[in-house]
């Protein structure tokens, strides 16, 4: 795409306008706006105003939200008029609501009458609900029109609408009654009643619903398409595949911000500016350290008990296991917290499902812990003859019982840590918290500080005195 950015910057320092159309026509609306932010955008204008009509309100819709209003800007009212005469209404909607007040104004100033009042209307959803990304756009036909009635109808209004794949039925108070396929159509006779050719076991949601799950039901039933009702089963709108997509890919995004303690953002990482980065990520940064202070505690307190117990190498080898014990118990909770978050995004787990995920996720950790015990008693039996044998006089007994305290503690860690990692999630989702937010960092810590309690508890249990 950069070679193409400069070829095309060529073309226009060249004034070769009838090259320029020719090249971008042949291009996919995505393509240009991708192509769009990779130049100067003193040459956007008029680079789209090359663009045909249709491709033009295409390639619109997919430009970043601040390209677009540098475009908005330098558009004149007629040519913004035609941009939005041309736009869905769910994507014109989508731009409202990311633009500031003094654009929104001129958006709506220069739409028709209908489309204003419809743009008013999606605008009253709530945020991340399926009314706020429906579109009114979409084919309704009646239960006692003929097959040819109907295709009459999607000849005549069929161009302005975003899919005419699937046709609603509605009564005659629109309530929804079922819905049919243009294949089902092409394919029977013209005199046979919709009625009769309807599928009534439709798939609905209501306006109100989580758009998240709304794209969830139609990745999971491989749909192209969703009515959208109302409380009295009124369609109201649909919900197209295209915006589902979207949706995933926003909450997968926000997701992945929130496990890694980052404020979800708008923008992509390279328009995002320094500062609102630093915004975005200092107060959890802030938070997990103030947080580390229990961490900071527990060293200290049993640092003061163990150099009175302990002489002061065997001290500072249970200090050195630290970081491994930590980091295998943070890695081990993430481990988990990350499968059951994925779960619950997909609806493949639910609070009910605690019981056997707790079952199988100790199951996990006991293998697991097992395992990594065993390794690391044989990674500390290699230290003991490489390392340590001097300082323990050979004496091979005490170190014995070092390595298998530590041992211990991490076995211990690895269950404690999946044991945390899968129930806090699906705890935190009960309670109406987002389950990434008790994903990485937050479950690190609370890890951590049980780790050092384990391996301290321990030492000071099973090793004796050595003075």
């Amino acid at each position: 795409m950069a070679s193409l950015a400069t070829a095309i910057t060529s073309l226009i320092e060249s004034k070769k306008y009838g090259t320029l159309r020719d090249i971008l026509i042949t291009m996919n609306a995505a393509d240009i706006a991708a192509l769009f932010e990779d130049l100067e955008p003193e040459m956007l204008p008029r680079l789209f105003r090359l663009l045909p009509k249709e491709l033009a309100a295409d390639t619109f819709v997919e430009m970043e939200s601040d390209s677009q209003e540098l475009l908005i800007k330098g558009f004149s009212d007629s040519e913004l008029k035609e941009v939005i005469d041309e736009l869905y209404i769910d994507d014109a909607v989508d731009i409202v609501e990311e633009m500031p007040a003094n654009v929104v104004k001129r958006i709506l100033a220069q739409a028709d009458p209908d489309t204003r009042k419809l743009i008013n209307e999606l605008l009253k959803y709530p945020d991340d609900s399926a009314g706020s990304m429906m579109t009114t756009e979409y084919v309704e036909l009646r239960p006692n029109w003929t097959v040819e009635d109907a295709i009459k109808t999607i000849r005549r209004t069929g161009i302005d609408k975003e899919t005419i794949n699937i046709c609603y039925v509605t009564r005659a108070d629109r309530t929804l009654y079922g819905y049919v396929t243009i294949r089902r159509l092409i394919l029977s006779q013209p005199d046979v009643l919709i009625g009769d050719l309807a599928e009534t076991n439709v798939i609905s949601c209501k306006t109100l619903d989580d758009q998240e799950t709304v794209a969830q039901m139609l990745s999971k039933y491989d749909l192209i398409a969703m009515p959208v009702v109302d409380g009295e089963n009124r369609l109201v709108g649909i919900v197209t595949v295209d915006d589902a997509i979207d949706v995933l890919q926003e909450e997968a995004t926000e997701d992945i911000e929130k496990m890694a303690a980052i404020t979800p953002s708008d923008k992509p990482y390279l328009k995002t500016g320094v500062f609102s980065l630093y915004v975005h990520r200092i107060p959890w940064l802030c938070i997990l350290m103030v947080a580390a202070i229990f961490t900071e505690l527990v060293i200290n307190h049993f640092s003061n008990l163990m150099s009175v117990q302990f002489q002061s190498f065997i001290s500072a080898m249970l200090l050195a296991c630290i970081p491994m014990l930590m980091d295998t118990g943070g890695n081990a909770g993430n481990q988990a917290s990350v499968t059951i978050i994925r779960g619950l995004s997909l609806g493949e787990i639910e609070f009910r499902d605690l019981p056997r995920v707790i079952f199988k996720e100790c199951r996990i950790s006991l293998l697991a812990g097992a395992t990594l015990a065993v390794v690391n008693f044989g990674k500390m039996m290699l230290m003991y003859v490489i390392t340590y044998h001097n300082s323990f006089n050979n004496q091979f007994g005490p170190y014995l019982l070092i390595a298998v305290t530590v041992s211990i503690a991490l076995c211990c860690t690895v269950f404690l840590a999946k044991f945390i990692g899968c129930s806090l999630p699906i705890l935190a989702k009960k309670v109406g918290f987002d389950p990434a937010v008790m994903a990485g960092p937050f479950i690190t810590t609370i890890v951590d500080v049980t780790s050092l309690l384990l391996l301290f508890g321990l030492a000071l249990m099973l090793v004796p005195k050595m003075v």
